[in-house]
């Protein structure tokens, strides 16, 4: 019976892996930028809402340190991108924005100073 080296899990990996990478290389690859953008934003809306403890599970994942970070990073991609994107998907993500912006201010036990709160760097100061 002659033995054969065998394969370590890396290098099994690493073939699977560079194919899994090319594959998704060209469906990026086809995706608008504009799309990206506002994958992007939703995902980090939607990450910034569960950190606030605004879902179902409320407080069980609720994390203001993490959200203020999220908020913060969604208020800079939306800076940075709004004369990239139309105003169609421009103002619901800034509508989105702002209602994050006061739940994180509802949330907190200490008040940030007006424009200091996530992301009021970019939007200026947030008014309820």
């Amino acid at each position: 019976m002659s033995e054969t080296p065998a394969q370590s899990p890396e290098s099994t990996q690493s073939g699977s892996q560079g194919a899994d990478f090319d594959a998704m290389t060209r469906d990026i690859a086809e995706v608008p930028a504009v799309e990206v953008i506002v994958t992007v934003a939703v995902n980090l809306m939607s990450a910034a809402a569960v950190k606030l403890g605004l879902t179902d599970e409320g407080d069980k994942y609720k994390d203001l340190d993490e959200a203020r970070k999220l908020v913060h990073a969604l208020a800079g991609l939306l800076d940075a991108s709004t004369t990239e994107i139309s105003s169609f998907h421009a103002a619901p993500l800034r509508d989105g924005l702002k209602s994050l912006q006061l739940a994180f201010r509802e949330a907190s036990l200490v008040p940030d100073e007006p424009g200091q709160g996530p992301g009021e760097k970019y939007t200026g100061r947030i008014y309820g």
